[in-house]
């Protein structure tokens, strides 16, 4: 019994010895031994036949941006033009909070090139208001949202309601369920779905 339990003992420490004296023989990863990772350069500039300039009407105002061919509307409209208003959700065209008015038909602006809307019009959740300054009168739709309660964290409210003017405008608003079914493309993640479907119906008799 003892030569059994001294053999497994041995056997255990001369693995470990081994196992530690492998170990000793690797050379020590100081800090001057660490692998670095290579300096972070600045970012080239876009060549210029990858540049294009866009030419637009955005909310009544002729506006103009020089921009990589690969931007989309939405980041025309937030990062060159200084339109906030129009929210970047999933930018996968799945959530509708990027929903802007193109030639008055909706769309998710995320998943459309700028210089696709060359010389179009584009209608924001900053050019619904009516007026300006101290006379500012909201769009009927954005009124009754408030009334109705129509939004929580507000974060897809902008693009709610430009889907929602749009529906009212399509006819889309014969009934609550033919509400729900031409808004759908447009989530809200606090679930103010019902207050939403009232607000659009509100505006659409009163229209």
């Amino acid at each position: 019994m003892s030569e059994t339990f001294d053999e497994a003992t041995t056997l255990k420490r001369r693995t470990f010895v081994a196992a530690s004296t492998a170990v000793a023989g690797l050379p020590l990863l100081t800090s001057d031994r660490l692998p670095t990772s290579a300096p972070a350069s600045a970012s080239a500039p876009t060549p210029a036949d990858q540049l294009s300039t866009v030419r637009l009407t955005v909310n009544g105002e002729q506006r103009t941006a020089q921009v990589d061919n690969r931007t989309s509307l939405l980041d025309l409209l937030r990062e060159h033009l200084d339109l906030p208003g129009t929210k970047k959700g999933c930018d996968q065209g799945a959530c509708g909070a990027c929903t802007v008015l193109v030639d008055d038909r909706r769309v998710n602006s995320c998943l459309i090139l700028a210089v696709m809307a060359q010389d179009m019009h584009v209608t924001t959740i900053e050019g619904l208001a009516r007026g300006g300054g101290a006379g500012e009168q909201l769009h009927p739709l954005q009124q009754a949202f408030i009334d109705h309660d129509g939004l929580q964290c507000g974060y897809c409210t902008p693009g709610q309601v430009m889907s929602g003017v749009a529906c009212i405008a399509e006819g889309h608003t014969g009934s609550r369920a033919e509400i729900r079914e031409w808004m759908s493309g447009n989530l809200c993640r606090c679930g103010a779905y019902t207050n939403i479907v009232s607000a659009i119906e509100q505006t659409a008799k009163e229209a």
